[in-house]
């Protein structure tokens, strides 16, 4: 590898902006220091007017391989997350097949190590049937264990309480759950139909994907966690009420929260429709507010995406055919940092719940932080240069976004993974490969 020296950037890190230079050597940040002498051979970035940021750490990703190639792969979603400033992904397990065994986790990594440009890990999923391979799981090849209370596809929904049970007393690492009631939802299909027929207006989508379902699935998951001491993260959050559910600086039952639900709310379905369709369901203005509020006091933990990439064709679908699902990842942080401008929080806090906070919470070895010795997982972000969304210009398979023609105030300049330069001012390094993550993990 060779040498790698940014200057004259202002790093941000651990709560402090720092004007600092990085020297990166075989991979890993060597230095950090106000000047750094250039090495006889070496490749130089000048950071100068710029922020410099660890790469981000996004616990939560569908990039739909093996077996819904169709829609995305490992191989372009991982370009769209370097090119959004993302180094690292965790993968959910709801492909086909699913992801309910070590053995396809390692086949999933054999995928992602041939085509991903961006470190990664995967997530094992729990079942109604797959009890036993959780409890075999080892802790230190997998993100965690990912349970769907609700809201899954394929075999994946675990509703058997004595299931439930078995996994939260028994997983051998981190349970992230997606939390909605299945029930009540159906329930609520029901009488969306008898109002409407099959032309359901998607402006139906936070009442059918209603607020009690969430709350429901979300205090039973905590009420488990609490009974069986297991390490709970609660995915996605979309309602005020389910903050109550979780307390700052608990690190044993966590929450996280997505862009999408940071930014839209359910006026956006008059103009967006289809297109941000996903569950749990974007809600209320006010719901939004309380979510961002919660982010900057360190209720909410976790930032990620839930990128979840269907094809246009797909999308174009009526209330029942159309999937849930929206490409985020490209564009998260930028999204992020408008917020900023905004005065949600501050890119501190960004950076604490997008990178630092995952790093700890899934125990990820040197990564998540600029500190010497860390692998060279950075973003370089230009507050100069403004984005605006270009079909042309989108990494993801799908080739749309939900933020269709927006000018956001930032720009990614350059995203660094494992100390080799992945994306530069919109132009993809094609050689570039990342790394299987690493644990420090044992068993519970």
């Amino acid at each position: 590898m060779k040498n790698l020296l940014i200057t004259g950037g202002t790093l941000v890190n651990e709560g402090k902006r720092l004007q600092n230079d990085i020297l990166i050597q075989n991979g890993k940040i060597k230095s950090i220091a106000p000047s750094i002498s250039q090495p006889a051979v070496c490749e130089i970035i000048d950071a100068s007017g710029k922020l410099v940021l660890p790469g981000l750490i996004d616990d939560q990703v569908h990039f739909r391989e093996p077996g819904l190639t169709h829609k995305a792969c490992i191989h372009t979603e991982s370009k769209a997350a370097v090119a959004g400033g993302i180094t690292t992904f965790f993968e959910m397990p709801n492909v086909s097949p699913p992801s309910l065994s070590m053995e396809r986790i390692e086949e999933k990594c054999d995928i992602a190590h041939r085509d991903s440009l961006a470190n990664y890990a995967f997530f094992l999923g729990a079942s109604n049937e797959n009890l036993e391979n959780v409890k075999a799981a080892d802790p230190s090849k997998i993100a965690g264990i990912k349970v769907f209370m609700g809201s899954s596809t394929g075999n994946m929904l675990v509703d058997k309480v004595s299931v439930l049970e078995g996994i939260f007393r028994n997983a051998p690492a981190l349970i992230a759950t997606h939390c909605e009631d299945t029930p009540t939802i159906v329930a609520n299909e029901v009488l969306a139909r008898q109002k409407y027929g099959e032309n359901i207006p998607f402006s139906e989508h936070p009442k059918i994907r209603s607020r009690e379902a969430c709350l429901q699935s979300s205090s039973m998951a905590v009420e488990l966690a609490k009974r069986e001491q297991a390490k709970l993260h609660v995915l996605h959050i979309t309602t005020q009420e389910e903050l109550q559910l979780f307390e700052v600086g608990n690190d044993r039952i966590t929450a996280e929260a997505c862009v999408h639900h940071l930014w839209f709310e359910e006026l956006s379905y008059s103009t967006l429709g289809s297109l941000i369709k996903c569950n749990p369901a974007i809600k209320k203005a006010s719901d939004r507010d309380a979510i961002r509020k919660a982010v900057k006091d360190g209720t909410i933990s976790i930032l990620a995406t839930d990128h979840a990439p269907h094809t246009w064709e797909e999308k174009q679908g009526t209330y029942f055919n159309a999937p849930s699902g929206l490409p985020l990842i490209q564009h998260s942080l930028l999204l992020l940092l408008e917020m900023c401008e905004q005065h949600c929080f501050s890119i501190e806090t960004i950076v604490e719940r997008a990178c630092h906070a995952p790093a700890r919470l899934f125990q990820v070895k040197e990564r998540g932080y600029l500190r010497e010795g860390y692998w060279g997982d950075i973003v370089i972000v230009d507050p100069s240069q403004n984005t605006t969304v270009k079909e042309t210009e989108i990494f993801s398979k799908c080739a749309w976004s939900p933020f269709p023609h927006m000018t956001f105030t930032n720009s990614i300049d350059t995203t660094i993974i494992s100390g080799m330069v992945a994306y530069h001012q919109g132009e993809i390094k094609s050689d570039c490969r990342g790394q299987r993550v690493q644990f420090a993990k044992i068993r519970r």
